[in-house]
């Protein structure tokens, strides 16, 4: 019994090498010309593999391409809970977190009304206003990880990531001027960096660019909108589910909570509590990336650069709305909070 599981194991891995080689290597490609030219790399992976998509095609490559896109998917967002810490709720305060949580509702709330407005129904609505709302693509793909599949769900889980990241880049640039011209303390700007930039690296970028005070905050409170991703593709999870027991008797319901959320929550639960080692939370983290990478990498060796513009230029405007909103609701809210 032993060597009929060995010989399985060994089959499937020979099967998934190919695929999983070659979205390694796009993942150490847009590392590289990310760390030397300062391009986003979630954004470079992407494109390098949409340039290679045949490759997603051929019965070599497939296996191993769909295996990233989805498991490696899961294992990298589980491990983004090593990020979290305790130090957020002591240094940013109760007012300040209950801005920032209010606006992921709020944005996620304002996605799912307005978009029939745009022609959309709930899963693009649901998953660019996630993206939007809490971390950008990591959160794309994994909010993306529990949507019910159909024939278009690649094509707009790669707009939303190209469009959050390129929104992202503008936010880097424009937010600090924008705050600057409200008026805006380097404490508070750091907050309404974190709270409406989408992607960690762009926050980081932003923040660091107006004070190093600005740059710590800034990065606080990102890291508690990556906190709330594990309550949003929780409920997100149960109302699926529930939807798909209505809907399909008999059928396999989805899990009530995901098992790379429940890895999220695990991990995230030790770093508050102080139980990961320094050490331990810089591979995990570490590796969180380069896996995102290479699920990003897979995601872009499945799809044809024409599926993009499928989605259309109404899905453009819908992000930007979203963005805007976020912006809006942070700066108002900041406003009233100030003595």
């Amino acid at each position: 019994m032993p060597d009929l599981q060995m010989t399985g194991l060994r089959e499937r891995a020979n099967a998934l090498f190919p695929g999983l080689l070659v979205a390694v290597l796009i993942a150490l490609a847009s590392r590289f010309v990310a760390e030397h030219y300062g391009a986003p790399a979630m954004l470079l992976a992407l494109l390098f593999g949409m340039s290679l998509n045949f490759l997603g095609s051929e019965a070599r490559t497939r296996p191993g391409i769909d295996f990233g896109s989805r498991q490696v998917l899961r294992l990298g967002v589980a491990l983004l809970g090593v990020r979290i810490s305790a130090d957020m709720l002591g240094v940013l305060g109760w007012d300040v977190i209950a801005l920032v949580v209010a606006g992921v509702g709020a944005t996620i709330g304002f996605g799912l009304l307005s978009s029939r407005l745009f022609g959309f129904r709930y899963r693009f609505a649901f998953l660019s206003s996630g993206a939007v709302a809490i971390c950008g693509a990591s959160a794309a793909m994994a909010i993306a990880a529990i949507l019910p599949k159909d024939d278009r769900s690649e094509e707009r889980l790669i707009f939303t990531v190209v469009g959050v990241t390129l929104l992202s880049t503008v936010a880097m640039i424009l937010y600090p001027v924008l705050a600057q011209f409200v008026g805006f303390d380097d404490r508070t700007t750091g907050i309404f960096i974190g709270a409406t930039v989408h992607d960690v690296a762009q926050v980081v970028g932003a923040g660091f660019s107006v004070s190093e005070e600005t740059g710590n905050v800034a990065t606080l409170v990102k890291l508690l909108r990556v906190v709330m991703l594990a309550p949003v593709v929780i409920i997100a999870a149960m109302v699926i589910r529930a939807a798909a027991g209505a809907g399909e008797v008999g059928g396999k319901r989805p899990p009530l909570v995901p098992h790379f959320v429940m890895g999220f929550i695990g991990l995230a639960a030790l770093g508050v509590a102080g139980l990961l080692p320094a050490g331990v939370t810089a591979a995990a983290s570490e590796g969180s990336r380069w896996l995102l990478l290479i699920a990003i990498g897979s995601v872009g060796l499945k799809t044809l650069p024409k599926d993009i513009l499928n989605v259309g230029i109404t899905a453009a405007l819908f992000l930007v709305a979203e963005t805007v909103f976020l912006a809006l609701f942070i700066v108002v809210g900041l406003t009233a909070l100030a003595p």
